[in-house]
């Protein structure tokens, strides 16, 4: 689909608060919900059936830090951080590079977001701050954490694009294993995405002889 047929993006007006602390956060928990039914875009545009939601996509991120055997990283945190890492989307949706939206265009969407979910619905409170600085931490790329979650990003990305053609047969996924898997740089996440490519070799031989 080319950006010349795709119809402009278009985004909900942002949260007035209230006054009403109790009432803001009812709105922010509400406002999750949209991470919950978003399809993500990527999918959408290659006509994925029953494509995975923004939500889907976060849990098992979460898990799979969880499931880490590296020691030094603070595994809490990048369990936290794969929980916010996409959490703007809730308002500005899942924009993919052919929306024509510049990257710096799409990074103000994203923090203008945030401050409105950390200021007008979860009034600058402790678990906010928290929020905020997790997204910070990963959007700046800095930490071993934010490292590590990133590549957990690439790899889920990859794992769900080798099931969604094992599961409906599809054979135009290829740019999500180009764009995953050769970026990824934790040994670990590294190894799973070497697995991850000899699992899908196997599939593949495994479909040419039957």
């Amino acid at each position: 689909m080319s950006s010349a047929t795709t119809p402009q993006r278009t985004f909900p007006p942002l949260y007035q608060s209230s006054g009403e602390p109790s009432v803001d956060k009812l709105a922010f928990f509400h406002i999750l919900e949209r991470l919950k039914t978003q399809k993500r875009t990527g999918w959408v545009d290659h006509n994925v059936p029953g494509p995975e939601s923004i939500s889907d996509h976060m849990y098992r991120m979460a898990v799979l830090a969880m499931c880490t055997s590296d020691a030094k990283l603070d595994v809490s945190k990048c369990v936290m951080m794969c929980l916010v890492h996409d959490l703007a989307e809730a308002q500005v949706g899942d924009i993919s590079p052919r929306e024509g939206i510049p990257k710096v265009e799409k990074n103000r969407l994203e923090a203008e977001a945030m401050h409105n979910f950390v200021h007008e619905m979860l009034h600058n409170s402790p678990a906010a701050q928290r929020i905020e600085t997790l997204w910070k931490e990963y959007e700046e790329g800095e930490s071993p954490e934010a490292r590590f979650v990133k590549d957990l990003d690439r790899f889920e990305m990859a794992s769900q694009a080798f099931e969604y053609e094992r599961n409906h047969g599809m054979t135009n996924l290829q740019p999500f294993f180009d764009t995953s898997l050769p970026h990824l740089r934790h040994p670990e996440v590294k190894q799973w995405g070497e697995d991850l490519v000899n699992e899908r070799e196997k599939h593949r031989s495994a479909q040419e002889q039957s």
